[in-house]
């Protein structure tokens, strides 16, 4: 892995699709509002919660790298007048889902359900303290494909998509 930049965490994360969510009643869920900035690897992400938190807001920066389950990260939190100023002045493309949080043998893993033209889209997804730990973890039965590797899969290119580009795609990499 190349030096990380200052101020940057390593995120280990992989991302699997859905084919069929598991049970969802009870399961915690907060919607998320992303742009994703015209310019380079932004993103603009606003968290609402339904539990009674306060939403977040953020500027988030991904980093590339060579290795598709981690790569450095950077989030700046923003107060909500600073979020609308930026979405306001930065050219971007929306994309919303609800993000539940399930257990499954004694893991949390996320599980994103998309909406607007990528409805229908799930996408399970989990995080780790290290590279290897997120490589060796086993995924839920209903996880069917992994995506991490994926550049069709990330947020920034999903926000690019209408619904029928979406479906063809999910129709050729249903499970044989």
């Amino acid at each position: 892995m190349a030096d990380i930049p200052k101020y940057a965490l390593l995120e280990n994360e992989r991302r699997f699709l859905v084919a069929e969510a598991p049970d969802l009643a009870g399961a915690p869920v907060r919607r998320i509002e992303d742009v994703y900035l015209d310019a380079g690897r932004l993103r603009l992400r606003k968290v609402i919660h339904f539990d009674g938190h306060a939403p977040e807001f953020k500027l988030c920066k991904k980093y590339g790298s060579a290795d598709p389950v981690s790569a450095p990260i950077v989030n700046i939190y923003l107060t909500e007048a600073e979020h609308a100023a930026l979405a306001a002045a930065l050219p971007g493309r929306p994309l919303a889902k609800r993000r539940y949080t399930v257990a499954q043998a004694g893991r949390a893993f996320s599980l994103d359900v998309f909406e607007g033209d990528l409805a229908g889209l799930m996408i399970c997804e989990a995080e780790a303290p290290t590279p290897e730990s997120i490589r060796t973890l086993a995924f839920p039965p209903w996880a069917t494909r992994d995506v991490t590797g994926d550049p069709f899969f990330t947020g920034g290119h999903l926000a690019t998509l209408s619904a029928s580009q979406l479906a063809a795609r999910l129709a050729e990499t249903q499970p044989v």
